[in-house]
């Protein structure tokens, strides 16, 4: 039996060991690829790899926490399948070791500014490569773990933030949670229905379900007085509490000034600015149509209207979940982008539940 045959999906966590950490050894040479097992797999789960196309096809039921990973191999080199991983979000984080007989150092100059994290000569010691590996995934834990509190304090300033913003309109309580929780049933619906991949694509619905959090951040600019007030509002009120969507946006811009963290702040933005536009370009405050909107202004204004029905407000009673369900399928390919509004049709008993969770009053 050839030695990459011998990947043990059978021999995924040895007794005994805990969390053991898994490395893609990818090389065409069976030599290279039984030493390295031979080396590593007393400390680590080693899934060992013929070609990139075999580890692409594995990556989707696997994802390791290190890839050594050969330059010289034939149909795709070491260089074009780290090109691939680095352009691909769910794998681009993933640390690569270059397995290489080359001593260039346009090679290696190359590789590092491609993203690869080291480079190990062939042929290689047992010793060496265990060292090398261990520093690697020593620092890629420090990392993670120094991000993970980095994030962890991002969010909780964001759910204090929103929280605050929410808190001054006496008719929105739990808007925000609401809202973020239909958004994520939504995306993780879309994905599932591979609705939309085109224009976006979520690795971490977390983070994206957070962005959303911010979408009325304007409102902060709005006085009390109109945000609160008891019947119909006029219409010079309602242009004002229309402008919270292009406030929301130049908050997040000033975020965006004092931040590396574009993404996230990018898609807030988009759920920010764009939440009150609708499909027939009758909205607000682009009068964008159809697909010109942003993704994120179409879900979001699904989620919005929804809790608006079927919550209490100064000037209405709440809907039914009947009748705010007929509301939304009646508006499809009006207020509302008719593809969301039938993968909406699909999840409307887990809005429900999510409403029964955090009730308005």
């Amino acid at each position: 039996m050839q030695a990459w045959q011998r990947p043990s999906f059978a021999k995924i966590i040895k007794p005994g060991v805990n969390m053991q950490k898994t490395i893609f050894v990818v090389d065409d040479n069976d030599t290279n690829l039984a030493s390295a097992e031979a080396a590593l797999e007393d400390e680590y789960r080693v899934i060992t790899l013929p070609s990139a196309k075999r580890m692409f096809a594995i990556l989707e039921r696997i994802k390791p926490d290190l890839i050594l990973l050969d330059i010289e191999m034939p149909e795709m080199d070491g260089f074009e399948t780290l090109s691939l991983l680095k352009t691909e979000p769910a794998y681009a984080e993933i640390p690569v070791i270059f397995l290489t007989s080359m001593t260039y150092s346009e090679t290696e100059v190359r590789g590092f500014e491609m993203g690869v994290v080291d480079f190990i000569t062939k042929p290689f010691s047992a010793p060496v490569l265990q060292n090398r590996i261990k520093t690697h995934l020593d620092i890629d834990e420090i990392i993670r773990e120094r991000l993970n509190q980095i994030h962890r304090l991002q969010n909780g300033i964001i759910f204090v933030f929103a929280d605050l913003v929410e808190k001054r309109d006496e008719m929105t309580r739990g808007h925000v949670e609401r809202t973020s929780m239909y958004v994520r049933t939504l995306i993780e619906a879309m994905t599932a229905n591979k609705l939309y991949e085109g224009e976006i694509r979520i690795t971490d619905f977390d983070f994206f379900t957070i962005s959303s959090r911010l979408h009325d951040v304007g409102k902060i600019v709005v006085s009390d007085k109109i945000l609160n007030k008891k019947g119909t509002l006029t219409i010079d009120e309602f242009e004002v509490v229309k402008k919270h969507s292009l406030e929301g946006e130049r908050i997040i811009d000033k975020m965006s000034d004092r931040t590396d963290d574009v993404e996230f702040l990018q898609h807030a933005k988009l759920f920010s600015g764009y939440h009150h536009e609708r499909w027939d370009g009758k909205g607000y405050p682009y009068g964008l149509k159809e697909t010109q909107i942003p993704i994120q202004g179409r879900i979001m204004a699904i989620a919005d209207v929804y809790d608006a029905l079927v919550s209490e407000r100064s000037y209405k009673e709440a809907f039914s979940e009947s009748a705010s369900i007929e509301v939304i399928c009646s508006e499809s390919g009006k207020h509302f982008d008719p593809n969301l509004v039938e993968v909406f049709m699909q999840v409307t008993d887990r809005f429900h539940e999510i409403q029964k969770q955090f009730p308005s009053s």
